[in-house]
């Protein structure tokens, strides 16, 4: 399988699914064919990234998933954007903890002409002191929210597809797949790189997961955090890690064929399985385990980095990560090093 997609050979969706739908003894085979392509692309390089939760709560759309929507009674906090000062002393934490690039988030529909207005101002100030590259996740863009932010130094837009577009439906009705897609194109027209991934665990087939995969193939996307569904108490999907998630482990175990239709509880095998098949649908990608990796992966989350070359050090946007201490230690015993430059 690596062989063929490093000879320029694309995997096909029945190829990329059977990937997820291995036999869990095959994983370790999984990851050296993962690795290979890895490896070849990128080295035993990792790349850090550090986020910053710029605007916590208060948004209009009801995206099943997120503590952060109208439709959450999660207990987390809420706050505007916050002040120059606390924007800086984030760059300078992602510097600290030798993360190469400072994601900025803000929980909205759409940024507001505030919240651009305050970036074009602070965005060349953090790339002047902490020479960090700046990528922005602020939900819906314009085509002119693009070029603005393109103007001011943003590197990189952050909008996950989240899903396939066969379920996304499924995760919000405030606004569609091809919403989210529109704002990708936009970025991508204004000179943005773009960074799109997903979340894996919210009810979806082994399908979907496959369709996103190679969705983000298709838009040559820059670079794809690959979540697990954290399951916070108050958000409508949270049922997803009880009784509707009721897939059998011994599916897997075994090596049958879950139905399309079959909403799965999340293994650390299966999270595998799912970023070595990001990886050889999409070879020369830089691939990022984000959100739920501690929570999924458990003892296992080393083996993510031999498909996987990045991760976001620190915590993520309402849920703590491990110890950035942790992460470099598990890096180093890998015999894997931190991008440097």
């Amino acid at each position: 399988m690596a062989t063929g997609v490093l000879a320029g050979t694309p995997l096909t969706a029945n190829e990329a699914l059977e990937v997820l739908q291995a036999d869990d003894a095959e994983i370790l085979n999984l990851l050296a064919a993962a690795f290979l392509v890895r490896r070849h692309f990128f080295g035993r390089r990792v790349q850090l990234y550090f986020l910053l939760n710029a605007k916590s709560g208060l948004c209009p759309e009801d995206c099943g998933y997120c503590s952060q929507s109208k439709v959450s009674t999660a207990d987390i906090p809420q706050y505007n954007l916050l002040t120059r000062e606390k924007l800086l002393a984030g760059a300078q934490a992602a510097a600290k903890r030798k993360a190469k690039t400072y994601c900025l988030v803000i929980s909205a529909r759409s940024p507001s002409e505030k919240e651009i207005r305050t970036l074009e101002q602070i965005v060349p100030e953090i790339k002047q002191r902490y020479q960090l590259g700046i990528c922005a996740s602020l939900g819906l863009l314009t085509p002119e929210h693009a070029r603005r932010l393109k103007a001011c130094g943003v590197n990189r837009i952050n909008h996950n597809l989240n899903t396939s577009s066969q379920y996304y439906a499924e995760i919000c009705t405030t606004h569609g797949y091809q919403d989210r897609l529109n704002t990708l194109l936009a970025s991508r027209d204004a000179g943005l790189e773009l960074c799109s991934g997903g979340i894996i665990g919210m009810g979806e087939s082994p399908q979907d997961v496959v369709d996103m995969a190679l969705a983000l193939r298709d838009l040559g996307v820059d670079s794809i955090p690959v979540n697990f569904y954290n399951p916070i108490p108050g958000t409508p999907l949270s049922q997803f890690d009880g009784e509707k998630n009721e897939i059998a482990n011994e599916t897997h175990s075994e090596g049958g064929k879950s139905a399309d239709t079959e909403n799965f509880r999340l293994t650390p095998n299966y999270c595998l399985k799912v970023l070595a098949m990001v990886r050889l649908t999409n070879p020369d990608r830089e691939i990022r385990i984000a959100g739920g990796r501690e929570l999924h992966l458990r003892s296992l989350q080393a083996l993510g980095l031999y498909a996987a070359n990045s991760l976001f050090v620190g915590d993520y946007l309402t849920t703590k990560g491990q110890l950035p201490e942790a992460d470099y230690a598990m890096i180093g015993d890998l015999g894997f090093e931190i991008v440097a430059d």
